[in-house]
């Protein structure tokens, strides 16, 4: 009897605990079913410490609770939960049931900046499931995670402390042109309803706020408090129409064991801060089906939100629907292609003020959880292509979402990354890329030889806002302009500048220099060189001739059409320059057939230019000297230079006649030579610093050589 009353009782206590366990597995679930995640974690995480270890069933059962609990702390943003609880069901060989498990481990370790294992949990899955490229996205995200953050972008992210509690605080739009009333969704103490079994939070109600004088916003408030808007559901992710006439928002309905999907509603504004009645746009054909985040364009017609009706690419995307006036409804909504989608999660589309579309994916290369990027629009239409990623440091490691853009340089978006409380939690941040800086240093030498810089030399800059300024050179040649007096810059953003220089002793520099800021998007330190010609000769680089001919030289010592490239860069660095070519000779022949020889050799190098390097005939006049013009060189101790020197201290100048090299013809053969090479040489003199095309027809003689006359 005995023994039968300790069996009996350890079969009721068997059958209650079979209960107790089977109880709360339906219950786990039902709740999971019904996306109430918040309570279904902790009744997912109970089941899975009651159920059994024994057997291949017991197993993959309780491997199925793990990844559920795991699932219901993801779907919350509880990343390092989701992780503990991913890591069980992979344990007990959960992937080979529902492959995911891996993937989705990936993407919290990413989140959680533990790459090299966020790397492992990718390939892992790509090996089960070698055709999903979600696998090959997160692998290519942490192999090009370091890159990213490398090339980080100028903006710069502030947290709007005024705006934010340690509640969700989300999804920020404006509604007015001066951008001073802020509308977001929160879950603030305030908030109508209870706790969310959804999020575990608050339920999330539209807030707003106003920015003061001094740029300060202000307390936030509920947009009204008669439970038109506001009510004990989600309401979320608000937008407006052009003329904040009316207003579009998300509401989520949750009621008890039942799986109701989120709506678009939408209501007219009734003056200052009142609102109608809400009307609920018919967008999906099961109660099952979300539909949110509604985004439209500023005539109110077109509308794109996110939905995971069927007919997707996976996960949620972007949808579209036009209003139909005639029929006073909207379209049967149309799937935004593959252009923008993905087998992930397209979220909280946004237009910016050139019609760009800002959306949230975590189906694309990103940093972690939710990125932002910006797709193009097509030709003005109705469509875009093309995301890019916006970089870091507005994208990071968690969630970054619901970016409204301000200006060009200006916007607000949603971010989960760490505050500097520590916590993660969604917050409002603001972006702001702050003006390139710009300088200019202008550097300015002698034509000709720009090792010689030229100190005191006027430069004048112009900008395409007709804003002047000049200055002049030191010793150096350069003149440097960054900050004025008041603070602003000289250099400033999408402006031209056009640059004149000017120096007695040269010619005017008519033709200048210019650049722009138009268009760049980083940072410039423009240096500009630029040439003076001084009004004396010019001294070409060497070009030499076989004895008494006047073929230009080409040979191992010399490559005399290279010297010539020297005039052909400064024609075409001056394009109104016109400039004389003088060939002169040494003394050692006959004044007339010196004459000959000279003029012969000038019009070989203008054939050069005219005709091998198309140079304007009429730009070049060729003009033999003979030995009638002795050149002057620079003594300097026993070294004779063919430049002027900068320092003219101990230097002498000799002007190289006949005379003078003759006292060398016995005594220094070598110099003697040299000087007599000095005087063979080739120089440009400016004509003009004003080409006109218009002229007459340049001298055909040029062309025409002339025999060398007999002794």
């Amino acid at each position: 009897m005995k023994r039968i009353l300790i069996l009996a009782i350890i079969s009721i206590v068997t059958i209650s605990y079979s209960f107790s366990q089977n109880k709360t597995l339906d219950e786990a679930n039902l709740l999971y079913a019904s996306e109430r995640y918040c309570e279904a974690a902790e009744k997912c995480s109970d089941a899975y410490k009651k159920a059994s270890n024994k057997g291949p069933r017991a197993k993959k059962l309780k491997g199925d609770l793990a990844f559920k609990t795991a699932e219901c702390y993801r779907l919350t943003d509880r990343v390092r939960e989701a992780n503990e609880w991913y890591d069980r069901a992979i344990l007990l060989d959960y992937q080979q049931v529902v492959p995911e498990v891996l993937l989705f481990n990936g993407d919290m370790l990413r989140i959680m900046a533990e790459d090299e294992k966020a790397l492992l949990s990718y390939q892992a899955y790509q090996e089960l499931v070698p055709n999903d490229t979600r696998a090959e996205v997160g692998i290519q995200a942490v192999q090009g995670k370091k890159e990213v953050k490398e090339n980080k972008t100028r903006h710069i992210v502030q947290n709007q402390t005024n705006l934010n509690k340690k509640e969700y605080d989300m999804a920020p739009m404006f509604a007015d042109r001066k951008n001073s009333k802020v509308f977001f969704a929160s879950s603030r103490p305030g908030s109508t309803g209870d706790t969310d079994p959804r999020t575990c939070e608050n339920y999330m109600d539209l807030w707003t706020s106003d920015l003061d004088p001094k740029g300060n916003w202000s307390e936030p408030k509920l947009i009204e408090t008669g439970g038109l808007i506001n009510t004990d559901d989600n309401e979320g992710t608000v937008c407006f129409d052009g003329k904040a006439k009316t207003m579009f928002f998300t509401r989520c309905p949750n009621e008890k064991k039942m799986h109701l999907g989120c709506d678009i509603w939408f209501t007219e504004s009734k003056g200052k801060d009142k609102w109608d009645t809400p009307e609920k746009i018919n967008l999906k054909t099961s109660d099952t089906v979300s539909v949110g985040h509604p985004c439209v364009t500023e005539d109110g017609k077109f509308l794109i939100f996110a939905s995971d009706m069927p007919g997707g690419f996976g996960g949620k995307d972007l949808w579209y629907t036009t209003y139909d006036k005639k029929a006073k409804t909207w379209t049967a909504p149309k799937n935004m292609g593959k252009e923008i989608n993905t087998r992930g999660n397209e979220l909280f589309p946004t237009l910016g003020e050139a019609g760009q579309l800002y959306f949230a994916s975590d189906g694309y290369q990103g940093l972690g959880g939710l990125d932002i990027y910006v797709a193009e629009r097509v030709n003005g239409e109705n469509k875009w292509e093309n995301p890019t990623h916006l970089g870091f440091p507005i994208n990071s490691d968690h969630n970054d979402y619901a970016l409204i853009e301000l200006t060009p340089r200006k916007g607000y978006f949603t971010s989960e990354r760490k505050s500097e409380n520590g916590e993660g939690k969604a917050d409002i941040y603001m972006y702001e890329l702050p003006p390139n800086i710009f300088d200019l240093k202008v550097i300015v030498s002698e034509a000709g030889n720009r090792t010689k810089k030229l100190e005191d030399v006027k430069v004048v800059v112009k900008s395409s806002t007709n804003q002047t300024w000049e200055g002049y050179t030191n010793k150096q040649g350069s003149v440097f302009w960054d900050k004025k007096p008041s603070g602003d810059r000289y250099v400033n953003e999408n402006t031209s500048y056009s640059i004149k220089i000017s120096k007695k002793g040269f010619y005017e520099d008519t033709l200048g220099s210019s650049f722009s800021t138009v268009g760049l998007n980083f940072d410039q330190n423009f240096v500009i060189d630029m040439a003076l010609l001084p009004i004396k000769p010019i001294n070409l680089p060497e070009v030499r001739y076989p004895l008494a001919q006047w073929t230009l030289l080409v040979d191992s010592t010399i490559n005399s059409k290279d010297s010539l490239m020297f005039v052909y860069n400064l024609l075409q660095e001056y394009p109104g320059l016109v400039l004389e070519l003088s060939s002169h000779t040494d003394s050692r022949d006959t004044d007339k057939r010196n004459q000959v020889l000279s003029e012969n050799r000038a019009k070989m190098c203008y054939k050069f230019l005219v005709e091998e390097k198309g140079i304007d005939p009429r730009r070049i006049v060729p003009v033999g000297k003979g030995e009638a013009v002795p050149r002057t060189v620079y003594k300097k101790g026993e070294e004779y230079l063919e430049k002027e020197p900068t320092d003219m201290t101990g230097v002498e100048k000799i002007v190289l006649t006949e005379a003078y090299i003759n006292q060398f013809k016995t005594k220094d053969k070598v110099l003697f030579e040299k000087l007599h090479q000095f005087n063979r040489r080739t120089e440009g003199k400016v004509l003009s610093m004003k080409f006109d095309v218009n002229s007459a027809p340049a001298n055909p003689n040029y062309l025409i050589f002339q025999p060398i006359p007999k002794r």
